[in-house]
């Protein structure tokens, strides 16, 4: 299989699994929200670059550690459910928009790149990604357009989230109603555990 017969597909799976609802977007949604659009940029960018810096290195080899390492692995996924948790509880709590503009920080670009490596969603589609639709020949290659492709459709896609979270914020004026808002994001937070509970049950 050459790179450019899996073009199209790549590039179909890379739209479909950052544009589908996940840890990030379900985050920045809730950042556009409490922070508005512009305040989320460095967390919009960090979660490009940061996604496609993982799929450079697990394309590079960080996948073979794994397969050597397998307790690593398990010991990571448990670590990222753990975190996601406390950062649902984080966006549960969080304070309405008004107060949170001045006691509240969005995700600075750091922030925002680190956290893809706790991100379950992320480390399956990079793993994918390398395992299905790079070729061996011409792989070094294959895996630079790959990154330069999932980059381009990742920061777009995750732009309509955040956009769609500063929306609603000129609308949700109501603190009940922006507790609600956030009360929502954080179990779509919660639920996007669902398939590592689903792996560990069959383990």
């Amino acid at each position: 299989m050459s790179f450019w017969s899996s073009f199209g597909p790549l590039t179909a799976f890379a739209l479909v699994a950052s544009i589908t609802p996940g840890p990030n977007n379900t985050m920045l949604t809730a950042s556009g929200l409490n922070h508005g659009f512009r305040r989320s940029i460095p967390h919009i960018l960090g979660v490009t670059l940061g996604f496609v810096l993982m799929i450079g290195l697990v394309g590079l080899g960080l996948g073979v550690i794994f397969a050597r390492f397998p307790l690593l692995y398990t010991w990571l996924k448990y670590a990222s459910a753990a975190y996601l948790l406390w950062l649902a509880w984080k966006i549960a709590t969080a304070a309405p928009a008004s107060a949170q503009a001045e006691a509240g920080r969005p995700f600075s670009f750091l922030q925002a790149a680190g956290f893809q490596w706790v991100n379950p969603k992320a480390w399956i589609v990079a793993i994918g990604i390398v395992s299905a639709y790079l070729p061996h020949d011409n792989f070094l290659f294959g895996l630079a357009l790959a990154c330069l492709i999932c980059g381009l459709v990742t920061i777009p896609s995750v732009s309509l989230w955040t956009g769609f979270g500063a929306i609603m914020r000129r609308w949700l004026t109501r603190p009940g109603i922006l507790r609600g808002f956030n009360l929502t994001m954080a179990a779509l937070l919660v639920a996007s555990l669902y398939p590592l509970i689903m792996e560990a049950r069959t383990h």
